[in-house]
């Protein structure tokens, strides 16, 4: 364990973070899986917007890369399109 005072401030921050970024996957994580279990596309393309703003928020902070972002956000257009009407 830490014993310098800047150093235990610095593990207190890193577990703060930790939690959100944890938290903010999670979301994003439902998000993608209401996309991809929609039955129709309209309902797929307002999940799909919201999980493009998230992908895009998440990848500015540095919380996933951002060829993941572009990835996911390619990969469920694709599934979009293939959906019928």
């Amino acid at each position: 364990m830490a014993t310098h005072k800047s150093a235990i401030k610095r593990h207190r921050q890193s577990l703060k973070r930790k939690a959100v970024n944890r938290a903010r996957k999670s979301e994003l994580k439902t998000w993608i899986k209401k996309v991809r279990t929609a039955t129709d596309k309209a309902t797929a393309k307002e999940a799909y917007t919201k999980v493009v703003s998230l992908l895009d928020k998440l990848a500015t902070k540095g919380i996933i890369h951002k060829n993941k972002a572009s990835n996911q956000k390619s990969r469920l257009a694709l599934f979009i399109n293939k959906l019928s009407q």
